[in-house]
């Protein structure tokens, strides 16, 4: 006899087959649509508003070689964002822009390459996580946005805190994945608006690693402004992952097995780049449950049209939970070429 409901919750979630898996049977184009239709339901994106969008530049500075810019954004009526902009010292025109997206950690400032509390700098130097720092060598015009229960939004020096804002948005029929796409986008409002001259959504590009990367990969699904998404130990089987090991609540949508695994999502971002990144040896993100999830990706690629190796890539870094900046940065270079 069973007494632990945590196995009968794997039990169960094993025997699902997701609803909304592509067989074929209707043109993609129109399942796409009633895919992004269901999982906004499940996400609870019907309760955001729009808000006046209160905007102000807190910091404009050059110093080591590059022009940093800090602005306040309010994505909803109460609630500001902060968001940082790293670019080039000089540059004669606008640069493509690069959303980067720290997992759980201290804050934004990671992706920045700014040690402000005792780990960071370890943090940083043993991930590749000073991801607007990369972003910037590779031509791109970086902008950090700071996730809602992280660094100044909710977390501490310690690091994030999640749980009760996560917690509480359920009781409102969100979650906290929906906040997280609904602030990148109005992010990329504020961009088009206020920052035209010295960014474009040309060749744009989405990435983050961990929480950084599972809200990459949900922002994919449902803004199509960006030309290419790099989500990084993040894209693995619901099964490998979020149900057989302990995660953050941020990382929950109610229901949403009932409609999709993880690379079912693909559907919706197919024809657009994507680059799924992780570690050989993650133990959070076990690469067997990456390699599945990766196959119905290339599955909904080619449903969409689009030739192999044009549209997504797996990049397998040797080692554990991290950014593999050195062998991803490459792919998708060359996916955003093509």
């Amino acid at each position: 006899m069973n007494f632990d409901p945590t196995i009968l919750h794997k039990k169960q979630a094993a025997e699902i087959q997701p609803k909304y898996r592509y067989t074929g049977d209707s043109p993609f184009p129109w399942y796409q649509e009633r895919c992004r239709d269901r999982l906004s339901a499940r996400l609870g994106m019907d309760t955001f508003r729009r808000c006046d969008p209160v905007f102000k530049i807190t910091e404009d500075k050059r110093e080591n070689g590059r022009r940093h810019i800090h602005f306040t954004l309010q994505t909803e009526e109460g609630y500001f964002t902060h968001c940082d902009i790293l670019l080039p010292e000089k540059q004669t025109g606008p640069l493509p822009l690069c959303v980067c997206l720290q997992g759980h950690s201290t804050g934004a400032h990671i992706s920045l390459g700014i040690a402000k509390y005792p780990g960071d700098e370890e943090t940083i130097r043993g991930g590749d996580r000073d991801f607007a720092v990369r972003a910037v060598k590779e031509g791109f015009g970086a902008l950090a946005i700071e996730q809602r229960g992280f660094g100044q939004c909710g977390g501490t020096e310690k690091g994030p805190a999640c749980e009760r804002p996560s917690m509480t948005a359920l009781l409102l029929g969100r979650c906290t994945i929906a906040e997280r796409i609904w602030d990148t986008s109005r992010v990329l409002d504020a961009v088009e608006a206020h920052f035209s001259d010295i960014l474009t959504l040309d060749g744009s590009v989405c990435m983050g690693n961990s929480g950084g990367g599972t809200a990459t990969y949900y922002i994919a699904c449902l803004e199509d402004r960006f030309a290419g998404y790099m989500p990084s130990c993040a894209v693995c089987t619901y099964r490998d992952s979020i149900i057989d090991l302990h995660h953050c609540v941020c990382n929950y949508v109610p229901g949403i097995l009932r409609d999709f695994d993880m690379g079912d999502l693909a559907a919706m971002i197919a024809p657009r780049k994507l680059v799924v990144v992780c570690g050989k040896d993650d133990p959070i993100f076990p690469l067997a449950g990456v390699k599945e999830t990766y196959g119905i990706i290339e599955n909904c690629y080619r449903a969409a049209g689009v030739p192999d190796d044009c549209g997504c890539a797996l990049v397998i870094g040797e080692g554990g939970h991290r950014f593999y900046a050195d062998d991803a940065w490459p792919v998708m270079k060359k996916l955003l070429a093509k």
